[in-house]
């Protein structure tokens, strides 16, 4: 089939090169000449695993093409995805839907007759109603159905996730958008993809839902590590013992910082928002955005209380920026938070991120080392923000030779205190007691 991805973001160059590599001939469309013609050498502007090699081969292979010129992409395009920015609204925390509506307007009047529209972009609940309210005012008469399908991509291993999907799910009350849909997904029946095909606007409500319910499992978490912390407890086995639970799992268990990115703090938000005009709040996400807001600052404080309850004039090397591995999102990454307060407490910091120093000069005003080891070197204390492989087996005995003083703040628990205290360090980590 003829897809066409207007917008070529994360969602939407992840979404628009994997149903390329389906056999579809997919045209992704941006408004940036610079990203268009970086994606049209080849360079992936975003770091997403595997993703690259991927994008090559279907461009080699005349499945996959990038344009600014939606003029052109739409003309009989079976199907057109909106996967344009939601970005929170400042002010009042809604979603921010222009980019969603201002493309609306532009695929109204191009759409092939028949075509189906589909929201990929994460949107509040009735935004597909209005997105076909202007379809309508602008095309009255044509034949084009509003679909919502929302994307449900882990940063790091999205490719992984749109291939082998839990679930697709479809809002859509149209025959015919249902069948475009169901041959859209069709590759993916070998691998069982289940498709939940429910009305547009439970469709829209589901992303919310699900995005809500995983930033609560991670608040509860980091709660009973506080909680840990105070009674001489475990979290890392406390986690165990409850993930083994059928009923409840072992994933989003894992103490840490507090979440961000790009879906969970937006969307988290959205939510509360869209419940508070419904006139239905949501007490525990209300709860959940502040309790992980404040989480992030408090941070700061347990790595301050771990240099002694001062860290002026120290040196703080910090290994992670990105909001987590296996990507270079720093949106709302707990290093925006933890870093700029170490500073206005007198520490220089140094940091290093495998992946995501790019995107970090951009928002942290920091001393960048070009490898773990230089940015330990001479440092006061070691602080590991973002849990990346290449910092899980640090040679700890030059890590401890390297520091001025052998403090590590381990906020992701990937080493264990015994070995740590064992080698001579005075070791911090989330929610283990004393």
């Amino acid at each position: 089939m003829r897809l066409v991805m207007v917008g070529s973001g994360y969602v939407g160059l992840v979404s628009g090169v994997c149903f390329a590599d389906f056999g579809h001939d997919v045209v992704c469309v941006d408004k940036d000449p610079a990203k268009i013609a970086r994606l049209k050498n080849g360079e992936v502007p975003i770091f997403e695993p595997g993703l690259d090699t991927m994008l090559e081969a279907n461009m080699r292979a005349g499945r996959l093409s990038f344009t600014t010129d939606l003029t052109e992409a739409a003309r009989d395009a079976d199907a057109i995805f909106v996967a344009v920015g939601t970005p929170t609204r400042r002010g009042d925390g809604h979603a921010d839907l222009t980019y969603v509506y201002e493309a609306t307007r532009e695929i109204a009047v191009l759409a092939a007759e028949n075509a189906v529209i589909v929201t990929k972009s994460t949107v509040p609940v009735g935004t597909g109603d209005e997105v076909e309210r202007i379809l309508r005012e602008v095309r009255p008469g044509a034949n084009i159905s509003v679909v919502s399908n929302p994307e449900f991509l882990r940063e790091g291993a999205a490719i992984e996730d749109f291939k082998r999907p839990d679930r697709i799910v479809i809002g859509t009350d149209s025959d015919h958008a249902r069948y475009v849909m169901t041959e859209i997904y069709r590759p993916l029946y070998i691998n069982q993809g289940p498709l939940l095909f429910v009305s547009r606007r439970t469709s829209e409500l589901i992303k919310y839902a699900a995005n809500a319910f995983l930033a609560m499992k991670i608040t509860f978490i980091n709660e009973m590590a506080d909680l840990c912390e105070k009674l001489d407890a475990d979290v890392q086995d406390v986690a165990r013992g409850i993930g083994l639970d059928n009923r409840i799992g072992a994933k989003f268990l894992h103490a840490g910082p507090g979440y961000g990115g790009s879906c969970f703090p937006k969307d988290t938000l959205a939510l509360v928002k869209t419940a508070q005009d419904a006139k239905s709040p949501t007490r525990l996400i209300e709860t959940v955005v502040e309790v992980n807001g404040r989480r992030k600052k408090r941070m700061a404080e347990k790595i301050i209380a771990a240099c002694g309850g001062s860290v002026a004039g120290k040196r703080i090397a910090v290994l992670g920026l990105a909001f987590k591995p296996n990507t270079d999102d720093m949106r709302d990454a707990p290093s925006l938070d933890i870093i700029p307060a170490l500073q206005a407490a007198g520490a220089e910091v140094i940091a290093y991120d495998p992946e995501s120093m790019e995107q970090a000069r951009q928002v942290l005003n920091v001393g960048f080392a070009e490898g773990p080891y230089d940015c330990i070197e001479g440092a006061d204390a070691l602080v590991i923000i973002t849990e990346w492989n290449a910092f899980r087996a640090l040679d700890l005995k030059r890590v401890k030779a390297s520091l001025k003083s052998p403090v590590v703040v381990d906020l992701r628990n990937i080493y264990r205190p015994q070995e740590m205290k064992a080698l001579g360090f005075t070791y911090h980590g989330i929610g283990r007691g004393a």
